[in-house]
């Protein structure tokens, strides 16, 4: 029974569940008692035992979602062989060609219908992504020449809310054609810094994500 697991195997259980009625149902719609129902036994008070709410729980997912990108984002940003454009441009490819995008797609959770889930993802782009990873980075290329910027902070926030938020198809439900012209503007957006970030292999894989969530919407 689930209430035998050890404490760890019981907190990943409750977060498996409550991504997948995330995802299914929206956060608005899931109760506590849904994802006890999909517990196999465990009980309410097991659950607050290790979370206050289903806000604490909805963090725990969101922040279980985004720990593998910015351990990806971390390693790149430590790498000493890199300048600060080649790490940018590595970060996009390593982060777009993970196998987990397939699966965040296929999905296809409408984000429209998670509002808090939205907000989690924005707060942790804003809060820790943009400062904690981009902005070293770019602080490095414009040390060794290769980024030009005056405005380092607010060139990293710019980068990520637009990766991220404006060019997700799961939040402005975009066609396939409507998110390849934002992938073409954002590439363009990055030549005008003197980024030259996303080539072809990146733009087709991006739209191949686009057309998988239409798929599986």
């Amino acid at each position: 029974m689930a209430r035998n697991k050890h404490p760890e195997e019981t907190v990943s259980l409750i977060l498996d569940v409550s991504y997948r009625l995330f995802m299914e149902k929206g956060y608005e719609r899931t109760s506590i008692q849904d994802i006890i129902d999909n517990l196999g036994g465990l009980s309410k008070g097991a659950i607050y035992h290790h979370f206050k709410s289903k806000e604490d729980i909805l963090v725990a997912v969101t922040d279980r979602m985004t720990s593998q990108s910015n351990n990806i984002l971390a390693y790149i940003r430590d790498q000493k062989d890199l300048n600060g454009q080649e790490k940018l441009k590595k970060i996009f490819k390593d982060s777009i060609m993970r196998p987990v995008q397939d699966e965040i797609f296929t999905v296809a959770p409408d984000l429209h219908d998670n509002p808090r889930l939205l907000f989690s993802i924005l707060r942790e782009t804003m809060d820790e992504a943009a400062p904690n990873y981009i902005l070293p980075i770019i602080m490095q290329g414009i040390g060794d020449g290769s980024i030009q910027t005056e405005h380092p902070k607010a060139l990293a926030e710019l980068i990520m809310l637009t990766a991220n938020i404006w060019m997700n198809p799961m939040i402005f439900d975009n066609t396939p054609e409507e998110a390849y012209e934002k992938f073409m503007i954002f590439g363009q957006m990055m030549k005008g810094f003197g980024l030259d970030v996303l080539d072809d292999e990146l733009l087709k894989r991006l739209q191949e994500l686009a057309v998988l969530y239409q798929k599986n919407k």
